[in-house]
């Protein structure tokens, strides 16, 4: 009897509590993946690499027909684009180009090295918190206001409801998810049109008290007399709210989880805190905070023996290739903080779109997880984890931990 064709589902029961199955499923039976939704999906670390450093494009418009372009048009209904679909993550060069080399002179290493401090401070504050209580939700706790706190502090943003900042935030990310449905897309359209107003009202403030911060910056941001219009500053806030806040969320999470599960290697880092740079890149390899990312192809692509049609919508499964036992050998299902060449994980994408933000996931990782495990020696699971059910930006919902 014939084996049975692979239909890659991430709708089964329990996908999103552990896809990694999926995946390697995908790796050893079809790499490059045509689903019949329209889309397709390479999940081989060299195929994902290859694709990601092509330049392929990012514009959703010059896709095909097809059920994944009906659902791009369902999310810029109501009147004008998408709020995201104007930032540097969904525009080709030179618009791409323009827009990071505008936005990068004001995100550079020094810049963030310098907040270190400040997010010393936020986590000693959060992990108070948390002794007080002795057992709490880790996510509400710790990994959720950790980078909302700083990218707020970084753009100079004024007094509002940074709640309702915060949910609005969580609404607009599931517009990166591979599938929504119709609700979802409604419900993402009202928060796109109240996050753009919000922050439209944040520039005129802006505009009128100047500060030494990330808002003004942009607003004054010039390469060869060309600046940000309102739409673009609004769209790039959006994006480093939406795509800088949520990843870093997933990665103290998931960062945590690894370690409450890999017994062994928590202890090896409360052994060797030098690991601990090295431990955020396993951390990412690991348990990649995007799961996946997006090209589109505007002319065939060949890959894998063979042939992407042009207007295709092509999915790089990021954490499929993180676990790619050809790239990080036979081991890579396993968490190892020692990994030699973890760094070379593609969860900040590689070429022209690497995550212009990874040195600032990079830093509130490493600080919010090596500062909990020192000083809390009893941190143990305290319950069941509650996963967020996003395909994409996967991560905990709620983690209950006990100190």
């Amino acid at each position: 009897m014939s084996e049975p064709e692979l239909l890659f589902n991430p709708f089964e029961p329990g996908f999103t509590d552990d896809p990694y199955p999926a995946y390697r499923a995908l790796r050893d039976k079809d790499p490059v993946h045509e689903h019949p939704f329209g889309f397709w999906l390479l999940s081989d670390y060299d195929d994902v690499t290859d694709l990601l450093r092509s330049g392929l494009s990012v514009n959703e418009s010059l896709m095909g027909d097809g059920p994944v372009r009906d659902q791009y048009e369902s999310l810029d209904a109501g009147g004008g684009l998408n709020t995201l679909r104007l930032s540097m993550l969904e525009r080709d060069p030179p618009d791409h180009t323009r827009l990071r080399s505008l936005v990068s002179k004001v995100f550079t290493p020094r810049k963030v090295a310098a907040l270190e401090p400040e997010i010393t401070a936020l986590v000693d504050a959060a992990l108070d918190e948390l002794a007080g209580a002795r057992c709490a939700d880790l996510v509400d706790t710790l990994a959720f206001p950790l980078p909302f706190a700083v990218i707020s502090k970084m753009l100079g943003m004024a007094p509002t409801d940074h709640t309702r900042v915060r949910e609005l935030s969580g609404t607009l990310v599931k517009s990166l998810e591979a599938v929504v449905d119709e609700e979802t897309i409604q419900a993402i359209i009202s928060a796109r049109d109240e996050m753009t107003e919000i922050i439209r009202a944040q520039l005129a403030w802006k505009r009128a008290n100047p500060a030494d911060d990330l808002l003004t910056a942009l607003i004054a941001a010039e390469e060869a007399g060309d600046k940000l219009t309102d739409e673009e500053l609004i769209a790039q806030v959006v994006l480093l709210y939406v795509a800088g806040h949520e990843t870093t969320v997933n990665l103290i999470a998931n960062g945590t989880l690894a370690l409450l599960r890999h017994p062994d290697q928590l202890a090896l880092l409360r052994e060797r805190p030098d690991l601990a740079g090295n431990a955020v890149e396993e951390f990412l390899r690991y348990d990649s905070p995007v799961q996946q990312t997006r090209r589109i192809t505007l002319e065939p692509y060949a890959v894998g023996g063979k042939v992407i049609p042009a207007g295709a919508f092509v999915v790089a499964v990021l954490a499929s290739a993180n676990r790619d036992e050809k790239a990080f050998g036979p081991d890579a299902d396993l968490l190892r903080l020692d990994r030699e060449n973890a760094r070379q994980h593609v969860s900040f994408s590689s070429g022209p779109h690497h995550c212009l933000g990874a040195s600032l996931a990079r830093l509130e990782g490493k600080v919010a997880i090596e500062r909990l495990v020192t000083r809390f020696p009893g941190l143990s699971l305290d319950g069941q984890v509650e996963w967020n059910g996003r395909i994409n930006l996967r991560g905990p919902a709620k983690l209950p931990v006990s100190v």
